[in-house]
């Protein structure tokens, strides 16, 4: 079984590093053919997979997000943009100006990748505030005093009434108006919920203005 698990394991890697390998010799073609000569066009390969490793290296590290993704497909576009162009679809001896376009315009477009990928401010969510033990509310009401109880000869204070407030002569004048038309149509004295909801009056004010309509 250890056999079989190191002969797996060494035939990935040995894919990896072929598979690697062409992309990194397609790329650094495409960059020639481009016009960056020497150690210019092994640099733009070694810039594309460097931007594709970081991109998928915050995709495991934070979870999907939409710069990580973003920069991951360009950067996957590039790569195989320059597998497919240097298969035969592109007259590598004559590129077209827009292949030298973007060639020249990758350095700074990788490097604004790059820094948004590694500086990026990460969401963090704020820790939940840690939450106050509830009081023993059980223990508080078995332990808690009972009142004294009232003495024999003391009389409980009977409540005070509250005083009618005063109305307006003007108010008493347009209430006795109401109540003698509603006398007249019905032939019966008006009480006080209709006069209140005539005038429009609280209960307790309603009752005072009754109180001098008698």
């Amino acid at each position: 079984m250890a056999t079989r698990a190191g002969l797996r394991i060494d035939a990935v890697l040995v894919q990896a590093v072929i598979a690697g390998a062409l992309s990194f010799a397609h790329l650094h073609d495409l960059a020639a053919a481009a016009g960056q000569d020497g150690w210019k066009a092994w640099a733009y390969p070694v810039s594309v997979d460097l931007l594709l490793v970081a991109a998928w290296r915050r995709l495991r590290s934070e979870g999907p997000s939409r710069l990580a993704w973003s920069w991951f497909l360009i950067a996957l576009f590039a790569s195989l943009g320059a597998n497919v162009a240097t298969a035969g679809f592109l007259d590598l001896a004559d590129p077209p100006a827009l292949l030298r376009l973007g060639i020249a315009g990758w350095p700074a477009l990788a490097f604004l990748g790059g820094t948004l990928l590694a500086h990026s401010a990460k969401h963090q969510t704020p820790d939940a505030p840690a939450s106050e033990p509830e009081p023993n509310t059980t223990a508080e009401q078995d332990t808690a005093p009972e009142p004294p109880a009232p003495a024999a000869d003391e009389t409980p204070a009977l409540p005070t009434s509250t005083p009618a407030p005063a109305v307006p002569p003007v108010l008493v004048d347009h209430a006795r108006k109401v109540a003698d038309e509603y006398h007249i149509r019905t032939g019966s004295p008006i009480d006080t919920d209709t006069l209140r909801a005539r005038l429009g009056v609280p209960p307790h004010l309603a009752d005072a203005i009754a109180a001098h309509l008698t």
